[in-house]
Order: C-alpha cells, then structure tokens, then sequence
C-alpha cells in the first residue's frame, strides 16, 4: 500500500492542491488545481477546462515528472511545537488520458494522473514528517 489509512481519508477529504510541473525552460510551474483521489488504485486525477491543451499538459509531455501539494491548517495543534499545518507532498510522473466522463461540470475529460514515487506526509499520521520512497509493485 502506498498510502497509509490516515493519509487515505485526508486526500478522500480534501478536493484541491498545487501541481508542480517543469516548465520548457526548465522552470517549475505551480498551478491550484482540483483533483480526484483514486483509492484503489492509488492514483490522482488532476483536471480542469481544455486541460489537454493547458501549460501544465505540455510541461508533463515534455517531462512527466511532477510534485503534488495537498495542505490545510486544523482548527488544533497536530505538530510539534503546536504546529496546526498538515499535508502530504506527492512526487511521482503523470500522464494524460482521457475519462469516460469529466471529474467535475465544466471540465473536459482528460486528466493528468500520478503515479507516486515518494510521499512526503507531515501532521497526517502523528507530529511531524513521514518520508518514504513508494517501492513499485
């Protein structure tokens, strides 16, 4: 499993994070973005309007390596020092496929899905930060 079960039900919970991709220059692009949480197969679906025909689709043509932001404050201290910031940052690749439908009205049917490589968890599943590499099954 490539999540753990907390970390599971905070991406379940939440509907929007931050897309990292290069750019042709090799800089990177951040754009917020709504996604969809695939639980069984551990995949997220990013999408938006024309999303095959976006900057970011471009940038994960040219170089599908990619670095995704979920985050949020709790109304309560989860971290040390009374921290009240959790999330999780998703580094994997991505590609475009096309759904049978869009993951919400508005949007086209395509998607960007990643694949994680290495999950990045802080305040999720107890104080403090929780790196771990994905092993490929």
């Amino acid at each position: 499993m490539t999540f753990t079960s907390d970390e599971r039900q905070y991406l379940a919970a939440q509907r929007r994070g931050h897309l990292g991709t290069i750019g042709p220059d090799g800089t990177p692009q951040v754009k917020p973005v709504a996604y969809f949480w695939d639980a069984d197969a551990e995949t997220i679906d990013i999408g938006g309007p024309e999303l095959s025909r976006s900057q970011k689709s471009r940038n994960v043509e040219a170089d599908p390596r990619v670095s995704f932001v979920v985050d949020d404050e709790s109304a309560t201290p989860v971290g040390p020092g009374g921290q009240r910031g959790r999330g999780l940052e998703i580094r994997g690749t991505a590609v475009l496929l096309s759904r049978a439908e869009a993951l919400l009205p508005g949007f086209s049917p395509e998607v960007l899905r990643i694949r994680p490589r290495r999950v990045v968890a802080w305040n999720i599943d107890g104080p403090g930060a929780n790196i771990r590499d994905v092993v490929a099954g």
